[in-house]
């Protein structure tokens, strides 16, 4: 279980520091319907990654038959390479200018059921995001582990890739008044930011997870 929970905490931290969802979520804490909004949002994304980590977690436990070991060595490695090409990628439009997408720019008048299928298809769909759910539920799956230690190790994985859009939310909810400050600054930060963090962020992954594949050969 160790050796699990040590192989997804960096891709749960991935998936917390990816800016997009919480510039989403704290501009549905300044919406007319913020607690409503914020809220669906944060269920939708905890399901997001929950669903997503668990299908790929069972996936990979049913197809962890003659040579898992090497199998899941190779899918970390091929999932290393894409993150790498992703973080190639997001580097190179550095300087571009970004427009605001239009799903942000109607956040003011979204519906907490939107918002709910907002954070879902961020966390379980969003490219980046579904790649280090596929490595984080290739490492649990193909642990041998049992029912009840996969969903522990899915639960922690969800835990820490949820808690960057649960604190504003929930800070937001408890005292909305003292948070209004910090969140607009946060969120200027992460969207002038935004490229910069996830060229970083998806390189550094990439390259733990194809250590960790050349490792298990």
């Amino acid at each position: 279980m160790g050796a699990v929970i040590g192989d997804i905490l960096p891709l749960a931290l991935g998936v917390a520091i990816s800016p997009i969802p919480i510039i989403a979520a704290i501009l549905m804490l300044f919406s007319a319907r913020a607690g409503a909004t914020g809220g669906g949002f944060l269920v939708g994304w905890i399901l997001g990654i929950i669903i997503a980590t668990g299908l790929f977690t069972v996936l990979a436990g049913s197809l962890s038959t003659g040579e898992p070991s090497s199998r899941a060595s190779w899918t970390k490695i091929v999932l290393g390479l894409l993150l790498l090409l992703a973080a190639a990628r997001q580097w190179r439009g550095r300087d571009g200018q970004h427009s605001t997408p239009g799903w942000m720019s109607a956040i003011d008048t979204i519906t907490p059921v939107k918002a709910l299928g907002l954070g879902f298809l961020l966390a379980a769909v969003n490219p980046k995001n579904l790649l280090m759910a596929v490595a984080a539920g290739v490492a649990i799956g193909s642990a041998g582990l049992a029912v009840g230690g996969e969903v522990v190790a899915i639960a922690v994985f969800t835990v820490i890739a949820a808690s960057t859009v649960a604190v504003p939310v929930i800070a937001y909810l408890l005292a909305a008044d003292r948070m209004q400050a910090p969140l607009d600054s946060l969120k200027a930060w992460l969207q002038g930011n935004n490229t910069v963090v996830m060229s970083v962020l998806l390189l550094v992954l990439g390259v733990v997870l194809i250590g960790k594949g050349i490792g298990g050969l």
